[in-house]
């Protein structure tokens, strides 16, 4: 069972062990209305129930890293899901000129702001307490000023040929929701509808995550797995596929600013310093199109970490 951590009485060795230990958990005491997390999940499925044709009005392309898309790839494998992701607009480095594509219906802008901003509240606000976990010195919120986050709507169809094979990390058959990967950014805050699926793998075995409707989960990503130089690490995760039911959620990926160089806070560092727009894109590309292997932290290793 994840962990759970409650923000009106947080506490920091409960949070530092969650961290080092599972890189997941439940989030209580939070301040994002429920009211507001089940309007945006409503509005989410309604957006992914639109036809196509309509979907493909705001579609990803090659240029631009933000709309619709349905053809993702996680480890070069085609992942069995829809998305739209809406994030702010890039004037400078390599994503520069990726625009945010909302859909125009009635009042999904309005909702899916709010949703977003008040996650990225939450998300900020435990960043700096597990800053305070590493007994770091340093703001890490202000890696933070001119923000990369964005929000993902997730919606996994129905699949007539589900892996079943919970074992492996690649099945022999069949298709995964996602395939398993650790997510890039510093800190992912996920809403979820209640259908099962998600899926972390500690102690070498895959664990359902807690899918309760409108609940908190948070995980960790590869940016607090280099600064806290491996004493906590961005977890495995992935999603299974469902052969009779559909499924939503909605990630809030917290990612500093593009210019943002990342490296370890402490001890002999085990990483050369990251940037993180470099990064970001290389990782933006090979989700798109299969540009062989997908970039990871561990190409920034040093030799004898």
């Amino acid at each position: 069972m994840l962990p759970t951590i409650d923000c009106q009485s947080l506490d920091h060795r409960a949070l530092h062990a969650a961290c080092r230990d599972w890189g997941f958990f439940i989030l209580q005491g939070h301040d994002i209305d429920p009211a507001l997390i089940d309007h945006g999940l409503g509005v989410t499925s309604e957006f992914f129930a639109q036809p196509l044709e309509y979907k493909n009005r705001i579609r990803r392309s090659a240029d631009n890293c933000w709309g619709y898309y349905d053809a993702e790839l996680t480890k070069n494998r085609r992942d069995w899901k829809e998305i739209l992701d809406i994030g702010p607009t890039v004037s400078a480095g390599p994503l520069r000129g990726a625009t945010p594509q909302w859909p125009d219906l009635p009042g999904h802008r309005e909702v899916l702001s709010q949703l977003a901003d008040a996650m990225h509240r939450t998300a900020l606000a435990l960043v700096n307490e597990i800053a305070q976990c590493l007994d770091s010195q340093v703001d890490l919120a202000a890696a933070f000023g001119a923000h990369s986050s964005f929000l993902r709507l997730n919606f996994y169809p129905p699949c007539p040929n589900a892996a079943t094979d919970t074992d492996n990390f690649i099945p022999a058959a069949g298709e995964l929701g996602i395939s398993h990967h650790s997510d890039a950014g510093a800190l992912t805050v996920l809403v979820q509808d209640g259908q099962p699926g998600l899926q972390v793998y500690h102690d070498d075995r895959w664990l359902e995550v807690d899918s309760r409707r409108g609940a908190i989960v948070i995980n960790i990503g590869d940016v607090v797995q280099v600064w806290s130089n491996d004493v906590y690490r961005a977890p495995l995760h992935r999603v299974m596929a469902n052969t009779q039911a559909s499924r939503i959620s909605m990630p809030y990926f917290l990612n500093p600013a593009y210019s943002y160089n990342y490296a370890p806070l402490q001890g002999t560092p085990r990483y050369r310093p990251i940037n993180w727009g470099e990064f970001r894109a290389q990782r933006s590309a090979g989700d798109y199109a299969d540009l062989g292997a997908e970039v990871q932290i561990s190409d920034y290793a040093l030799p004898d970490a």
